[in-house]
């Protein structure tokens, strides 16, 4: 057995099986682990009757990681009967397992997710280390998948129908106080001293204590806790939850309504055919786009997290001490940020009084966790510590970083550069926080325009994972490593861009802003207009997203543009949609939420409601269908990254794909913009492209690409 470890204790007569892959970095239900796992539980069959229980643990810092999505994405589709009876083969084992008549106890020294939760319900009794970086439970629907190794089944008898729903399809995760609390775990274990031997040892009391264990559903009379779907306390529950599942999905997720439906027609039958029913809405699932999908997505995000994008043959960097300029709302999410993961942060602006409000931020939003019992109020004092508030430019010295987040103006960027960099300490770098001013132009006000990198971060900053690097024509490669770096300290997921107009996200956001008001200008509804979004699997309908961010910038940020282009000789090249929401920013004075309205207007203490004055664009008669207006604003995003991947402003697939999705609210779904176009096929998207340039307009037009063109993968 090459994936586990079977060792019998004579002392004790407790067998440990203990998983250990030495060709993964965590333990999966790879086909040789399931043969070695059917191997284990034959000897532990055959020797049953000098068998006092058995421990199940792991060598690695995880406990278990669930299935090899690896290997389904390499031979995908992986086939229904495929799938049905791989699981079903695993389960046979696990049932064996929790029908040997001894006693089963799951150590759970490390994260146990998706199929390792699984694993750890074919025990008995589950003790868990009081580590809150410890992670449980069964998130597969994120996945496009559903927990088919005995997940659905075994929660809803062991929970409830109405309790495990959140774990079930929603793919809840938690640690271990709220897991003891839910009642996935019956043991904590403190993380002092050998957690190992801690575990053990509370292992063999569990066993020594409870000679003949059986599971809560295999002891007669069991009841589903909270009854069964036919229970009346439970009717009105199950007659809203599919539309609050479908609300929360809008059918794009179909593993979440396959786990719904399996939890309720599992909970009517008897435990094995439930475990079938199981299997099979597993094997229907994962043969979909879907989920492969959202596999993709997953890995590539791990990448992306592990640094991929980030130049090798660097050493690693670590920042002790970081600047920020500017304490508005962006700049005090930073320095916020920053302080949380143990950096001291000085907060500079232009006098103490706007330093202190951008601390106070920091304050309300700790506050908030406080409130919510995840921080102490202590662990909030050393927090907000961190943070020193400034007027002076000279309490930057000695910064290893400096971030500017100051307006989006090239003037005051480059004075406060020229103010801040000699601050930096040796070997430092100095980044921009702008979101659209070309990092090189930025860099002619610095003195090292080598140690000069742009750091896009997005808002609200405590929340958004993605941060978009972007390297100017003269940025080093230790800059680009740095920058990377830290990222990656702060818990944010870096991708690397190169310096272009808007970057990425910025440029490719605002193709669904633009996409929206041209809408508005065919005549289309307002309320069309944002369903289509909102059927897409965007986040926020394209007029409400233009509201937050607000008209009046990006008509400045246009006309930012304008001037650029005006001084190389370039025509005005916007579209229609374009200056529709210069129009509306100008002569109407709808200029953006915070201005006090947009497309929306947004009364006190009232839900916001359309401004009337969008009623006189809308034509009588005009023509539309929704779905075709929700590919338009997908296509309109995938074709702009499909220009920035053949530009070289991307580096790889893997960023385009992560960014997408975390930096512009990309459905994900998809995979990502390029994942969308790549399971269109290249040829059939510029097909399409161009259909639908003859019909709308030419920024649907594709770019002319190399014959035999493929998009750059990256490391």
């Amino acid at each position: 057995m090459n994936t586990l470890s079977y060792d019998f204790d004579t002392a004790t007569q407790v067998v440990t099986l203990t998983f250990d892959d030495p060709a993964a970095p965590v333990n999966t239900m790879s086909e040789a682990w399931t043969e070695d796992l059917r191997a284990a539980v034959d000897r532990l069959v055959a020797g049953k009757e000098g068998l006092r229980g058995v421990i199940l643990a792991s060598a690695k810092e995880s406990f278990f990681a669930g299935a090899d999505l690896k290997a389904l994405l390499q031979a995908w589709p992986p086939g229904q009967a495929a799938v049905f009876d791989r699981v079903e083969a695993i389960k046979r084992q696990f049932r064996r397992l929790e029908t040997l008549g001894r006693p089963v106890v799951a150590c759970l020294g490390g994260s146990a997710l998706g199929g390792g939760f699984e694993l750890a319900l074919a025990a008995h009794h589950r003790v868990v280390l009081d580590d809150p970086r410890i992670q449980l439970g069964c998130p597969e629907v994120t996945l496009g998948l559903l927990p088919g190794a005995g997940g659905v089944t075994k929660l809803v008898r062991l929970l409830g129908l109405q309790a495990a729903m959140p774990f079930v399809v929603e793919g809840r995760v938690v640690g271990p106080a709220q897991a003891l609390a839910a009642g996935l775990v019956h043991e904590r274990v403190a993380a002092e001293g050998e957690p190992a031997e801690a575990l053990r040892a509370a292992a063999l009391a569990w066993i020594a204590a409870h000679p003949q264990a059986a599971q809560p559903w295999d002891l007669p009379g069991h009841r589903i806790p909270g009854g069964i779907p036919g229970d009346p306390r439970l009717a009105q529950a199950l007659m809203v939850a599919p539309a609050l599942v479908r609300a929360r999905t809008r059918g794009l997720y179909p593993a979440a309504e396959a786990a719904l439906a399996c939890m309720v027609e599992g909970a009517q039958v008897d435990l094995d055919t439930a475990l079938r029913l199981e299997s099979r809405a597993l094997a229907g699932v994962a043969n979909g786009p879907v989920a492969r999908h959202l596999i993709q997505l997953f890995f590539d995000r791990s990448a992306a997290r592990s640094g991929g994008s980030r130049p090798p043959g660097v050493p690693p960097w670590k920042a002790s001490r970081v600047g920020v300029l500017g304490a508005g709302m962006m700049g005090a999410g930073i320095a916020h940020v920053v302080a949380s993961r143990g950096i001291a942060c000085v907060l500079k602006d232009v006098n103490r009084p706007r330093a202190e409000a951008g601390k106070d931020h920091a304050a309300r939003l700790t506050g908030q966790r406080v409130k919510a019992g995840r921080m102490t109020a202590e662990q909030q004092t050393e927090l907000l510590a961190r943070i020193r508030p400034t007027a002076e430019a000279s309490d930057l010295q000695g910064c290893d970083l400096i971030i500017e987040a100051v307006y989006e103006q090239r003037e005051l960027k480059a004075s406060v550069t020229r103010e801040a960099e000699p601050m930096l300490a040796e070997g430092g770098f100095f980044a921009s926080n702008t979101s659209t001013l070309p990092i090189t132009g930025l860099a002619q006000a610095a003195e090292a325009p080598q140690r000069f990198i742009g750091l896009h971060f997005f808002s609200p900053v405590d929340k958004m994972e993605l941060v978009e690097v972007i390297t100017g024509a003269a940025t080093s490669r230790e800059t680009l490593a740095q920058a990377c770096d830290f990222a990656l300290q702060i818990g944010k997921t870096p991708i690397v861009v190169r310096d272009s107009r808007g970057f990425y996200t910025s440029r490719t956001f605002a193709t669904y802003m633009a996409e929206g008001a041209q809408m508005l200008v065919e005549g289309i509804p307002a309320p069309v207009v944002e369903q289509a979004g909102m059927a897409a699997g965007m986040p926020v309908g394209p007029l409400a997203v233009t509201d937050e961010i607000a008209q009046a910038t990006a008509v400045t940020i246009m006309e930012q543009n304008l001037a650029d282009l005006a001084r190389q000789g370039r025509p005005d090249v916007r579209t229609e949609g374009e200056r529709f929401i210069e129009m509306i920013c100008k002569e109407h004075q709808r200029k953006g939420r915070v201005h006090g309205g947009g497309y929306y207007d947004y009364p006190d203490g009232g839900p916001k409601a359309f401004w009337p004055g969008l009623r006189r664009f809308e034509k009588p008669g005009v023509a539309w269908h929704l779905p075709e207006l929700s590919e338009r604003l997908l296509m309109r995003q995938a074709l702009e990254t499909l220009r920035c991947l053949a530009e070289g402003v991307l580096g790889s697939v893997r960023d385009a794909n992560v960014g997408s999705v975390l930096g512009i609210g990309f459905p994900a779904w998809t995979g990502g913009a390029w994942q969308y176009i790549d399971s269109m096929g290249l040829d059939s998207f510029i097909a399409r492209c161009s259909e639908l340039a003859r019909r709308h307009g030419e920024r649907f037009a594709p770019p002319a690409l190399p014959p035999g063109w493929q998009p750059p993968q990256g490391g």
